[in-house]
């Protein structure tokens, strides 16, 4: 195959990714479908990191909004400098999302106070279900931060992966020419 298709191939891969990382940071602002917690502050510190927009999102799409016009050369070895770029944005996602999953969400205990009770738990009580009734407020909350932040979680696993294909096959299109053939007559 072409590493100008290839390009293009997992350039377009990546556009569905993108667009799921965006609307799950998006939305883990308003847990309990409200805007109630922003407004008070009662959003974690990784939900603020914005991992899925920063990361997931823009630094990621800047890779595959230059490759799709990337031909020759010189353009896929700057395809790899905008590889890494997103390959460094699917990590910060990662990042951002694991601490999610590792400190829990920010709800209201069952003392009234508003405290991160899942932070020492060592991601135990993602597989504990009796143990999420310890969040009150917002409803469902452990269950709504622990769905996104694990799909963050893939989908930047997947977004780094991807990446680090193109950095291969950019080398391969600086090295080697992108092989796009002309029409023969």
């Amino acid at each position: 195959m072409c590493t100008g298709k290839c390009s293009r191939i997992i350039a377009y891969t990546l556009y569905p990714m993108v667009l799921l990382s965006i609307i799950c940071n998006i939305v883990l602002f308003f847990p309990d479908l409200s805007t109630e917690y922003v407004k008070k502050q009662h959003i974690t510190g990784e939900v603020m990191y914005m991992g899925g927009l920063i990361g997931g999102g823009l630094l990621v799409s800047f890779h595959f909004s230059y490759v799709l016009d990337c031909k020759g050369g010189s353009q896929m070895f700057l395809s790899i400098l905008f590889a890494a770029l997103g390959a460094a944005g699917a990590v910060y996602s990662f990042i951002a999302a694991f601490l999610g999953l590792t400190n829990g969400p920010l709800c209201k205990s069952e003392t009234g106070d508003w405290q991160r009770p899942f932070q020492s738990s060592n991601m135990t009580y993602l597989t504990d279900y009796k143990s999420w009734a310890k969040c009150s407020e917002p409803k469902n909350v452990v269950l709504f931060n622990t769905a996104l932040f694990m799909t963050l979680l893939i989908a930047s696993c997947l977004q780094g992966l991807l990446c680090a294909m193109q950095i291969i096959n950019g080398l391969a299109g600086t090295l080697f020419g992108t092989c796009d053939k002309k029409e023969v007559r």
